[in-house]
């Protein structure tokens, strides 16, 4: 399995917005991808954060090449502050 964390810069003044594009999205991903077992929007003090968990590297490509990802990223214009910083793990247990 692989898990990725997903810091995101939001713009200041735009988190209602934000939030309200990232759990459609998060809705979509978790209703048409089985190959994803989590995708949750989270909030630390450093700003917001998705945690996901895919199947293996073909459920994260089909991820990432989804039409609801895609027409995300429209959504989120003016939203972000800059890009996310993304590390990506290997599940051991």
């Amino acid at each position: 399995m692989i898990a990725l964390l997903a810091r995101l810069n939001v713009a200041a003044g735009k988190e209602s917005e934000f939030e309200e594009v990232m759990l459609g999205l998060a809705a979509q991903v978790r209703a048409n991808e089985p190959g994803n077992k989590l995708y949750t929007l989270v909030k630390d003090d450093e700003g917001y954060a998705v945690m996901e968990l895919y199947d293996d590297t073909d459920a994260l490509a089909a991820h990432g090449q989804s039409d609801h990802f895609k027409a995300a990223g429209a959504k989120f214009a003016g939203l972000m502050a800059g890009r996310p910083t993304i590390h990506q793990f290997e599940v051991i247990g």
